[in-house]
């Protein structure tokens, strides 16, 4: 080997050390993450650091990141100064309330610590006049998506993780091309990453008929990790979606990859909308140049006659705290009689996993439901490893199989649940923007479980008959991918 080949391996070699050192003891990391970066440098000495830049490198202290947190407390603060209709009041607990107090149902009082929660640690204000529809088919909730654009009168705000360049990213743009040509104030917030493949074509008609397009940490900047993951609509300020779904047509179904798609979203009427309406300005602002000044046009004062009460969680890196995973361990601990899960991904850190096996082993019954066909082999695997885990402790594990599930619901007691875009994973909990709705109203909640019961029809059980009946190569797949799985 030349000697200047032997210089150039050995200077990598010290820069793969010290970047380890780095990793160590400058990246404050849970243990597993630090330890599953390690093992990445090791086992690849000359890119694991350029791996590492790439997707793992931590920006929670970034300055963007901090700015944007500075931003929204300004302007959260900024909106209740102004007061607009009402948006936000506290009550004498120190709790956020729309024109509300807490909840005093005697069914219902004992979720006084969750509210608390999810408005000190997410700043979600309680509502009480919402209406609810709930979606677990794409082709549904986009008609009525579609039929409330075509009935808007003042503005359309969406937010989308992915938008694609097919059928039906198109005619979402076509009816939006349509509304702002009538005036419409039209704004479409997307992912960089998410939509990393849409050619910037594709919006010039959009632009041109006066539509406006924000793109979060465009694709120029290489950064998987990080991404705006929240999916959320807004119309006239009276109704609202929030949910899974993104703009694609693997999203109705009609990918071969994938199947039937199952997920789950939600259409809300009400004082929750304004909530939504506020975490997407506030996105806005921090990505496009144009500026969501508050105002009466984007916080109207509408009376609705809805009674489900909702709060509007959101969580990122611009956030203190893990909100939405910090409600999910409340969640499960407040459960008595049942712990109903349905999600892509799950792989959870060992605190939520413990409360799942003393919920079981406590004679609650825990259900686990994860695709028997995923879109990454890396992360089935690891479900698979930590399900594993639970079945011993009494948890009923489900696969998946007529298509792909992607719904991101945890329901508790039959009584009150939580829809929105987090999975159940280090991603979702610590790396990406998200939302999610926790409405506390029986009736709501039930239309989801009945459904969750019904796809467990289409389900395989995950047992100790599955577990025993792995072959080696299996059980080499998910011990690796357990490694791995703080990084997925």
């Amino acid at each position: 080997m030349p000697v200047s080949t032997s210089i150039f391996l050995a200077v990598l070699l010290v820069y793969n050390l010290l970047f380890a050192i780095f990793v160590i003891f400058f990246e404050k990391r849970s243990p597993a993450s630090t330890w599953a970066w390690l093992m990445v440098v090791a086992l690849l000495p000359y890119v694991g650091s350029f791996i590492y830049l790439i997707i793992g490198f931590e920006a929670r202290k970034h300055k963007t990141f901090a700015n944007k947190a500075k931003e929204d407390k300004r302007n959260i603060d900024g909106i209740m100064t102004l007061d607009i209709n009402g948006l936000r009041h506290f009550n004498e607990q120190g709790v956020i309330m729309n024109r509300a107090s807490i909840l005093s149902k005697e069914s219902y009082e004992d979720l006084n610590d969750l509210v608390c929660l999810n408005f000190s640690s997410g700043t979600g204000a309680l509502t009480f006049d919402n209406e609810t529809e709930l979606f677990f088919e794409g082709s549904e909730k986009f008609e009525r998506l579609f039929e409330d654009i075509r009935g808007a009168k003042s503005f359309i705000h969406l937010e989308y993780y992915i938008f694609r360049n097919d059928k039906l990213g198109k005619r979402l743009l076509r009816e939006l091309i349509e509304k702002a040509r009538q005036g419409v104030e039209v704004c479409l917030h997307i992912d960089g990453m998410g939509s990393a493949r849409v050619p910037k074509f594709i919006f010039r008609e959009f632009k041109e008929a006066g539509g406006r397009l924000a793109v979060f940490i465009p694709p120029r900047f290489i950064r998987l990790n990080y991404r705006n993951h929240r999916k959320i609509a807004v119309i006239d300020g009276k109704l609202g979606y929030i949910g899974g779904l993104n703009i694609g047509d693997e999203y109705l179904g009609e990918k071969k990859r994938y199947g039937h798609w199952r997920d789950a979203h939600m259409r809300i009427c009400g004082q929750a909308v304004k909530e939504l309406e506020l975490r997407f300005c506030l996105d806005w602002n921090h990505t496009s140049k144009y500026k969501i000044v508050p105002g009466d046009k984007y916080y109207p004062d509408v009376r609705f006659e809805g009674n489900v009460p909702i709060q509007i969680v959101s969580s990122g890196p611009d956030t203190k705290w893990p909100s939405v995973y910090q409600s999910y361990l409340k969640m499960i601990s407040e459960a008595e009689h049942s712990i109903y899960i349905q999600t892509p991904y799950f792989i959870p850190d060992d605190a939520m996993l413990e409360l799942l096996k003393i919920a079981a082993l406590g004679g609650i019954d825990v259900r686990i439901m994860i695709p028997k066909n995923p879109d990454h082999p890396f992360v089935y695997w690891a479900n698979t490893s930590y399900l594993s885990e639970l079945v011993p402790a009494g948890v009923r594990c489900y696969e998946y199989k007529d298509g792909f599930v992607h719904s991101k619901l945890v329901m508790i007691d039959n009584k009150f649940m939580s829809v929105g875009t987090a999975n159940m994973d280090v991603r979702s909990f610590k790396l990406n923007f998200e939302i999610n709705a926790f409405v506390y109203d029986e009736k709501t909640t039930r239309v989801a479980v009945n459904r969750f019961l019904d796809d467990i029809k289409q389900c395989e059980l995950f047992d100790q008959a599955s577990i025993a009946g792995r072959r080696w190569y299996e059980k080499v797949k998910e011990a690796f991918s357990r490694l791995i799985s703080p990084l997925l």
